[in-house]
């Protein structure tokens, strides 16, 4: 089977809350950011990006505010997640022409966690490129965080760290710079 054609680099912000408070499962999706990008030549083609309103846990902690800076207002006049997620699926190659890339495990888990929770489709197929993996198989070292990746590289970090699509540029810069 040919490589599928595109990487879809997706970054997700979630309620969060400091050590000892809630935890995941507890965790929504609050924004959504993707780069998608040509396999060939690693060159990005279009972006996506979402707000989302939580709705088990609709207020956010002080410590999500400070960390995202997504303010309460911003997710209040959100779409809910299936909407968002019909948005972002709109948005998308057809299905089979697209990999599905994130730093580390944890987007798969979440968005997989929040479509069962809303009973929507996941748009994925189960195949999926874990970045934070590749960046260490690459570089010979310990998986590690995206800021920390950038820093290895003598890259500075771009944009507002914890917001999704800057996240998710910043994630492609080091994908570019250690290559498929």
């Amino acid at each position: 089977m040919a490589p599928k054609p595109y990487l879809c680099v997706v970054d997700l912000e979630a309620t969060c809350w400091q050590e000892g408070e809630k935890r995941w499962p507890d965790k929504e999706i609050i924004e959504i950011g993707a780069l998608l990008v040509a396999r060939e030549g690693l060159a990005p083609l279009r972006e996506f990006e979402s707000l989302v309103r939580p709705v088990r846990s609709p207020a956010l902690s002080e410590f999500c505010t400070r960390l995202t800076t997504i303010t309460q207002a911003e997710v209040d006049s959100a779409p809910l997640f299936p909407e968002a997620l019909a948005r972002f699926a709109r948005w998308l190659p057809l299905p089979g022409e697209c990999l599905f890339a994130s730093w580390g495990a944890y987007d798969k888990a979440q968005l997989e966690q929040d479509c069962r929770q809303h009973g929507v489709g996941y748009p994925f197929d189960e195949e999926h490129l874990n970045l934070k993996r590749h960046f260490g198989g690459k570089k010979g070292c310990a998986p590690c965080g995206m800021k920390e990746a950038l820093h290895k590289l003598g890259l500075p970090l771009e944009g507002s760290h914890h917001r999704a699509l800057p996240d998710v540029r910043n994630i492609v810069r080091v994908l570019q710079a250690v290559g498929l």
